[in-house]
């Protein structure tokens, strides 16, 4: 959220942060297309103007909080070019306290960068044993591990690039997952798309159909149907191009019925139209919450693989 506020050129103080996640939590029907939040440390402690505590509006709305519990990347020792996520010290108690707070579910991310000899196993089984010991302890402390192993889109790969990238990061993930005794049945995976790299260049040029496939088929050749769901991350997709590709694996016709059900949870594919036009200013605020209700509603649509041009139309 704050390198958010950065690129709107809106400073990134504590109030504007707060403010900024009220517009988002309270926005009108948001349940109807959103089931989950994910706080920081910092969110999941704050209030309204009025003084009621987010969680609390959330439940009311019928919204389940979740916490980002890791401490960020560092570059991976011995490893240009690659990083390792920290945040496994303290995390058995951060887990009790964010659970008697009220969070329900718990994010972890790990990045994966695709160039020669990249992403490196040392790399995969640095980060892979990471995502299971912290899904391990949230599962301990009776909370859902979201596990977020992303391959980048930065550089200059190509769609089949990303394909074998992504299958040997969750191959590792999955067998790290089995080693830590993880219930895989009270989990979420939450991966990237299959997608070339924004420098490519073939960039943009794949098909939304093309996208889809390729997707899946690392999907169904690397998940176990045990996973209940996946929810994918949008990794900087343009907001309507994340909605179209996800509907594309969600049109009922086009496959078979998938082991998994398939969803959302995109950060800046959903908050940036609303944080374009909310700029800071409370004079936007109805506004911006509009913008960020289509957007759930699109995803929510494609979601059912329902999402057609027409509902952009009818925004714009």
């Amino acid at each position: 959220m704050q390198q958010t506020l950065r690129r709107c050129r809106h400073s990134p103080t504590v109030e504007a942060r707060r403010a900024w996640r009220e517009l988002l939590i309270t926005t009108p029907g948001l349940s109807d297309s959103i089931s989950g939040v994910i706080l920081y440390d910092e969110t999941i402690r704050q209030q309204t103007t009025a003084g009621t505590a987010f969680l609390d509006v959330l439940s009311d709305a019928g919204i389940l909080a979740g916490i980002k519990v890791d401490t960020g990347t560092t570059p991976l020792a011995g490893h240009p070019g690659e990083k390792v996520t920290e945040g496994l010290d303290g995390l058995r108690q951060r887990l009790s306290d964010y659970a008697s707070l009220g969070a329900r579910f718990v994010k972890w991310r790990a990045v994966f960068t695709v160039a020669d000899g990249l992403p490196t196993g040392a790399c995969l089984t640095a980060n892979a044993g990471a995502l299971a010991r912290y899904a391990s302890l949230c599962q301990e402390a009776g909370l859902v591990p979201v596990v977020e192993p992303e391959v980048l889109m930065a550089g200059r790969h190509t769609l089949t690039d990303c394909a074998a990238a992504t299958g040997r990061v969750l191959q590792a993930v999955f067998e790290q997952l089995t080693d830590q005794d993880v219930l895989l049945e009270g989990m979420l995976l939450k991966p990237n798309m299959v997608l070339p790299g924004r420098d490519a260049e073939r960039h943009g040029q794949d098909s939304v159909d093309e996208v889809a496939q390729a997707t899946l088929t690392c999907l169904l050749r690397n998940v176990p149907a045990a996973v209940p769901g996946i929810v994918f991350l949008s990794g900087g997709q343009p907001p309507a191009d994340a909605s179209e590709r996800l509907n594309a694996m969600n049109i009922p016709h086009r496959t078979a019925p998938l082991p998994w059900a398939v969803s959302f949870s995109f950060g800046r594919a959903i908050q940036q139209p609303a944080l374009h036009t909310w700029k800071g200013q409370q004079g936007h605020f109805a506004a911006a919450q509009r913008e960020l209700a289509h957007r759930a509603t699109c995803n929510a649509a494609a979601r059912r693989g329902e999402y057609t041009a027409t509902l952009e139309q009818v925004a714009a």
